[in-house]
């Protein structure tokens, strides 16, 4: 299994979850977050939250099979891409076991 985050502009988001669905991966966790990557915006200004940030983000983590990873990467890609700068970053990581809190029970798949 695989865990894949991707931090992502907020507005594109909407496109992202919904080409997700389409293709049937609805387990997906979204979170606000704000990022201090290199792109630096023209309108950029430091979060009032964290006071060292400019970048507002969202991160959206799933797991999957191994054998989806590619086919979710070029759905996040190809939605979540515009014509300027600080488009985001995907990673991709092993997991090795998961398992449902009601039973305590390992989750073979995805």
């Amino acid at each position: 299994m695989k865990e894949i985050k991707a931090f992502i502009k907020p507005n594109r988001v909407k496109q992202i979850i919904e080409g997700l669905k389409e293709h049937g991966f609805d387990c997906i966790t979204l979170s606000k977050a704000e990022g201090t990557g290199s792109y630096k915006s023209p309108d950029a200004f430091p979060s009032l939250d964290f006071k060292i940030t400019d970048s507002p983000v969202v991160k959206i983590e799933l797991v999957c099979n191994d054998d989806k990873v590619d086919q979710i990467v070029d759905i996040i890609s190809s939605n979540g891409r515009t014509s300027e700068r600080g488009d985001g970053l995907i990673y991709v990581s092993n997991v090795e076991t998961a398992y449902r809190i009601k039973s305590g029970e390992p989750i073979s798949s995805f």
